[in-house]
Order: structure tokens, then sequence, then C-alpha cells
């Protein structure tokens, strides 16, 4: 799952190689499913966004058919300025997500946005702590691996040498209990 997430991630761009352990895997884990719900909540806002735009832009064309019932109002007789105007003001009001084009709502609506923000930058740089944080430890993991993977060649190499020289000891221990043999026969011999 992880890896398949990786390669959807980087695209064609090769998976760094390490050695995969259960403490990578999952820290690794922990950054896919925060970057999941990232992604699920950017597509919900998405969403959310687009069935709001057309419900103002529905909202609007209503408000411009009762304009030119009840008003006569025409929108070939306004001069750009203003249809320019009625344009940034249908626009502010999409964006905002209000109900009505009033100063209240506008200063209620910009209030809420800042919220929001504040709220949103909020939650960004706490998961950005938190990818930080993991992007830490897993750092640290690989280096420890590493570092033991180095200590575990230092410990067969002295091994390999402790095992020679133990080879040799017990080579001289067997010459020399060959020759103390020899040398008993010999003085059996000569006596």
């Amino acid at each position: 799952q992880v890896i398949s997430w990786l390669k959807k991630l980087n695209g064609h761009v090769p998976i760094l190689e390490c050695e995969v352990n259960e403490r990578t895997v999952d820290i690794l884990h922990e950054i896919m499913e925060s970057n999941e719900e990232r992604v699920k909540d950017v597509m919900l806002l998405i969403e959310d966004m687009k069935d709001r735009t057309s419900k103002y832009k529905a909202e609007a064309h209503t408000c411009r058919n009762i304009l030119e019932e009840s008003l006569g109002y025409l929108e070939d007789d306004m001069s750009k300025e203003a249809k320019d105007d009625l344009t940034d003001l249908v626009q502010s009001a999409v964006e905002l997500n209000m109900e009505d084009t009033s100063l209240t709502s506008f200063y209620s609506a910009i209030h809420d946005m800042t919220l929001e923000l504040y709220k949103t930058k909020s939650k960004n740089e706490e998961m950005e702590q938190k990818l930080r944080t993991l992007t830490k430890k897993l750092m640290s993991a690989l280096m420890l691996e590493k570092q033991l993977e180095k200590d575990i060649e230092k410990l067969k190499k002295s091994q390999g040498i402790q095992q020679a020289k133990e080879e040799i000891q017990s080579m001289n221990l067997k010459f020399l209990e060959d020759k103390s043999k020899d040398l008993k026969i010999r003085i059996c011999d000569a006596e």
C-alpha cells in the first residue's frame, strides 16, 4: 500500500532504495494517511465551492429577472462601469458565501472567512510540524539502521579475527602437545 502510494506520488521518478522494516513502513504509512486526509479535505472544499458557485449564479439570475420585471431594468441600459460593479458584487458574494449583498452580510462573511483562514493556517502548520517530526523520525531510523549495519560488519570482522586467533592458538597448542609427546618418547627411549 505504501509503495503504490509512493509510486503514485512520485510519478516516473524512482523511489529511493532503503531497507524495508516495520518502523520505516509505519512512518511512511502515517505520512500517507495524513496526505490522503488532506487530499480528501481539499476535494470536499472544491466540491462545496462548485455547489455554492452554481447556487449563487442561480440566485444572481433570479435577482436579474426580478429587477427586469419590477423595474424594467435591462442590462443593456447600464453603463460598462455599472455592469462591472454589479459583476464584482456578485463575484464577491459568491467568494464570501453570502446569503445576500447587504453591507452587514459582507462584514460577517469577511469575518468568517478570516477565521476560517486562521484555522486553516493553524491546521496546516500543525500538519507541517507533524510531517517534519515524522521526517526526522524516518531520517533518524534510517541513520540508526545504517549505523547498525556498520556495527554488524565490524562485529563480523572482529569475530573473524577472534576466530582466526583461536584457530592459531589451537594449532599452537596441538603442536606443543605433539612436541611434548615426542619429547617424552625420546626421553623414554634415551633412558
